[in-house]
C-alpha cells in the first residue's frame, strides 16, 4: 500500500514541478513563493483545527519542520526560474541517493542487490546529465544554479529522513506525529516567515528587481503540492516504509516534469536528457522489484 502512495504523490509532484516552472517564469521569486505558502496553509487550514495546536512540545519538531523545507524551497525556486525543466527534473531524481546514506546511517535501513542497483543507475544518471547539459552553455561546476539546485536536494532529503522521525511511532523511535498536523502546521508557520522575508527583502527593492505578476498557475502549485505532501506522509506512516524507497519513488514526478518541459516549453537536447531520465526510470524499477 506504501509504495501505490508514494506513486500516486510523485504524479502530483510532477505537475506541481510544472506549474512551478511555468510561474516563476520572467516573475518574481519570492512572491510566488510567498503565495505559495499562503494557498497551501489556507487549503490545509480545516486540518490544523481538526488535529489542534498540541502544545509546544509538539509545535517546536513542526517549526523545525518548517525551517528545512523553506531553506530547499528559496533555493530550489532560485534554480527553476533559471534552469531548464528537463535538467532540474533528473537532478531532483537523485536525491533519494542522499536519502539513501541518511537512511542508512539514522535509521539502519539496508538495501538489498536490486535496490543497490537502482541507486547506482540514479547516480550514473546525474554524472550524464552534466554532459547533457555542456550542450546548452551550463558548466554543473561554475553555475550558481546548478549549486542551488544541488543544496536544495540536499536540504530536501535531510527533511525527507526528518519526516521519517516524525511520524515513526514512539516504539520504533520516533516522535509519532499525526501526519495532517505536521502538514498543516507547518505550512502555516511557512507562510508567516515569507511575509517577513517578502516585506523585509523584496517589497522595499521591488521596482529594481524582477517585478510580479499574478498567473492562474500559482495557485495550481499548492494544490498539487499538498495533494503530493499528502500522500507522501500517509505513506509514511505505513510502519513497513522504507524512506529511501519512498524518496527514489517521488522522484518519479520526473516523467510528468520532462514531457511538460519538451511538449509545452519546448526546450533543447531532449534526446541525450531522455537517455538520462531513462537511467533514473529504470533505477525506479530496480527499486521497486527491491521494495516487493
Amino acid at each position: 500500500m506504501w509504495w501505490a502512495l508514494a506513486f500516486l504523490s510523485a504524479a502530483l509532484l510532477g505537475c506541481y514541478d510544472s506549474f512551478k516552472k511555468a510561474s516563476l517564469k520572467g516573475n518574481a521569486v519570492i512572491p510566488v513563493l510567498f503565495l505559495n505558502t499562503v494557498f497551501c496553509a489556507l487549503i490545509l487550514l480545516p486540518f490544523a483545527i481538526r488535529t489542534g495546536w498540541g502544545g509546544w512540545e509538539i509545535q517546536k519538531y513542526i517549526l523545525i519542520k518548517s525551517c528545512i523545507v523553506l531553506s530547499s524551497w528559496i533555493s530550489g525556486y532560485y534554480a527553476m526560474k533559471n534552469l531548464p525543466l528537463t535538467i532540474v527534473g533528473p537532478i531532483n531524481a537523485t536525491r533519494p541517493v542522499m536519502v539513501l546514506v541518511g537512511a542508512m546511517i539514522f535509521f539502519g535501513e539496508r538495501l538489498n542487490l536490486y535496490q543497490w542497483i537502482g541507486v547506482t543507475l540514479a547516480v550514473i544518471s546525474f554524472f550524464l546529465l552534466s554532459r547533457s547539459g555542456k550542450k546548452e552553455g551550463i558548466d554543473f561546476g561554475h553555475n550558481k544554479w546548478i549549486w542551488c539546485l544541488v543544496l536544495a536536494a540536499a536540504i530536501g532529503a535531510l527533511s525527507g529522513l526528518y519526516d521519517r522521525y516524525l511520524m515513526a511511532p514512539k516504539g520504533s523511535g520516533g516522535v509519532g506525529l499525526d501526519r495532517l498536523q505536521v502538514l498543516s502546521w507547518y505550512n502555516i508557520y511557512q507562510a508567516g516567515m515569507m511575509l517577513v522575508m517578502l516585506l523585509a527583502i523584496w517589497y522595499p527593492h521591488r521596482k529594481a528587481n524582477t517585478p510580479f505578476h499574478w498567473s492562474w498557475t500559482i495557485p495550481m502549485i499548492s494544490v498539487f503540492l499538498c495533494g503530493a505532501d499528502f500522500l507522501y506522509m500517509w505513506a509514511l506512516t505505513d510502519e513497513a516504509a522504507m524512506i529511501s524507497v519512498v524518496s527514489m519513488i517521488r522522484r518519479g514526478s520526473v516523467v510528468v516534469s520532462f514531457l511538460f518541459g519538451a511538449l509545452v516549453f519546448h526546450e533543447k537536447n531532449l534526446k541525450s536528457k531522455a537517455l538520462d531520465l531513462a537511467l533514473v526510470l529504470l533505477g525506479m524499477v530496480f527499486l521497486y522489484l527491491g521494495s516487493r
